[in-house]
């Protein structure tokens, strides 16, 4: 078990070396993986809307409102992905809802965008991005996430933001 393992280490190491030799790393694994035994499938994206009242409260735990750091499946395989922030907007059970943001501008490529199935709404700029960037919110995919693997490192968003952004995803998902 443990060769085969350090077999796996060892060509992951190569994939990423020759990855980066081509100018691009690889896409992130799940940061659980680094211990297989501890990996725990993403559950998939919600499929219905969470209680999604503005509600951020400095309690040490992320709230409706607030923009968490945390890592992001990719839709297309869910064991890949990548860190970056998310607006939280509800909960489900014990887990988070959220929605990605991206400081990429896809205002001049919206409609490749829709035709894709991607709907983004802008936000303006915050702390979540140190950099000073512009972001917008991906309003039609509800993220899954663990509250124990988020971190409150972003912002919290005006509640007329978060507004906005609410209105969108009830659009979309109305």
């Amino acid at each position: 078990m443990s060769s085969t393992l350090g077999r796996i280490k060892t060509a992951l190491r190569s994939l990423t070396r020759a990855m980066s030799k081509r100018g691009r790393a690889p896409a992130r694994r799940h940061p659980s993986e680094a211990s297989p035994a501890a990996y725990v499938p993403y559950p998939g994206d919600a499929t219905t809307l969470p209680d999604m009242t503005y509600a951020p409260h400095p309690d040490g735990a992320p709230d409706p409102g607030e923009i968490v750091w945390s890592w992001v499946p990719y839709e297309e395989d869910h064991t890949r992905g990548k860190d970056r922030p998310v607006l939280v907007i509800g909960r489900e059970g014990n887990q988070l809802i959220g929605l990605q943001l991206t400081s990429q501008d896809h205002d001049r490529d919206e409609h490749q965008e829709r035709r894709a199935g991607r709907e983004w709404v802008d936000i303006g700029t915050g702390a979540w991005d140190h950099r000073g960037r512009p972001s917008e919110v991906r309003v039609n995919r509800l993220l899954r996430l663990d509250p124990a693997h988020v971190r409150r490192e972003g912002a919290v968003l005006s509640r007329d933001r978060y507004e906005g952004v609410i209105a969108a995803v009830r659009t979309h998902y109305s």
